[in-house]
């Protein structure tokens, strides 16, 4: 067993309150390489914030636990190199899909996870949530549960039609599973093609595509029946279009890419919402940095491999 205080760690429990008093939201960042760790981090430490850094079940599989473990700690290590005294990170399993993931997460030095029953029948979803809870408050880890069905892709979470999280729920749900925080479904969705170009309009001067707005009277009766209880968004991507484009002048195909505008995040962050997941993005800004420079050294070589002529 590996405490996650001992590797300097902590929960979301606090920030997590911090945050919604203070109308804020949390980043959490899906992460796969010591690359990706390192980026977050000296975003966290050059903005003073708190962040989340969460792994999916398929890149702790890719990373190894034992690595990942040692990732986060150095994590913390690096963060005051950089002049962090007291840096707050949590390593929070995104998307659990057992009782024994989760508990394999918590005794291998995670602060934080989240079981998602959301595809089962609601009992069914209470009881193996309350399991989880129940294994991860003996040792102070944070739960995160789900309720509502979100649409895309994302690692081995799929679902084709997205479920908005039903208001009367909640309270039963929140206070049968003792979960200490609670993903929502309000129209976010996994993955870079977030909304379907017929549920889009078109900016007529840019030709691109504008979202529909996202449930804001679901998340509002949400809180109104869970007054200051933790609220989680999945799905959050704003899906830049700079990186977008930066992706297909260097031989991308990725037409009509759209995420969730930044303005509705601010939004959502002011109410109870005080984490917003984000992993299309950072992918989207690797993959653009990547395809550009890749291309601009073909050009600097030339086709052959040979220094071209200038």
């Amino acid at each position: 067993m590996v405490n996650y205080k001992d590797l300097g760690l902590v929960n979301t429990r606090e920030m997590f309150k911090r945050a919604v008093a203070g109308g804020y939201a949390i980043p959490a960042f899906n992460f796969n390489t010591m690359e990706q760790m390192q980026a977050i981090v000296m975003a966290a430490v050059e903005t003073k914030s708190p962040v989340i850094m969460q792994v999916s079940k398929g890149a702790r599989n890719y990373a190894n636990g034992t690595i990942l473990r040692n990732l986060a700690k150095g994590a913390v290590e690096y963060a005051k190199e950089l002049g962090c005294e007291h840096p707050e990170i949590v390593l929070h399993l995104d998307h659990g899909d057992s009782f024994e993931l989760c508990k394999d997460c918590i005794d291998n030095g995670f602060s934080s996870v989240m079981i998602d029953g959301s595809s089962l029948p609601y009992e069914d979803n209470i009881a193996l949530t309350k399991q989880v809870v129940e294994y991860a408050h003996q040792f102070d880890v944070t739960v995160e549960a789900e309720l509502g069905v979100l649409a895309g892709v994302e690692d081995e979470v799929v679902a084709e039609e997205s479920h908005y999280t039903k208001p009367e729920e909640v309270i039963d749900f929140a206070t049968r599973t003792g979960c200490d925080s609670l993903a929502i479904s309000i129209g976010t969705s996994h993955g870079a093609y977030k909304f379907k170009p017929e549920q889009c309009t078109r900016d007529p001067k840019t030709g691109k595509l504008v979202p529909p707005p996202l449930a804001f009277d679901v998340l509002h009766e949400i809180e109104a029946k869970l007054p200051g209880f933790p609220i989680v968004l999945h799905g959050s991507s704003s899906v830049p279009q700079d990186e977008v484009d930066t992706i297909n002048k260097f031989g991308g195909n990725l037409p009509d890419a759209v995420g969730i505008p930044e303005e509705q995040l601010r939004e959502a962050s002011k109410s109870a919402v005080c984490k917003i997941n984000i992993d299309s993005d950072s992918r989207l800004a690797m993959t653009a940095a990547i395809r550009k420079y890749l291309a601009e050294i073909v050009n600097v070589l030339g086709s052959d491999g040979k220094l071209a002529k200038c």
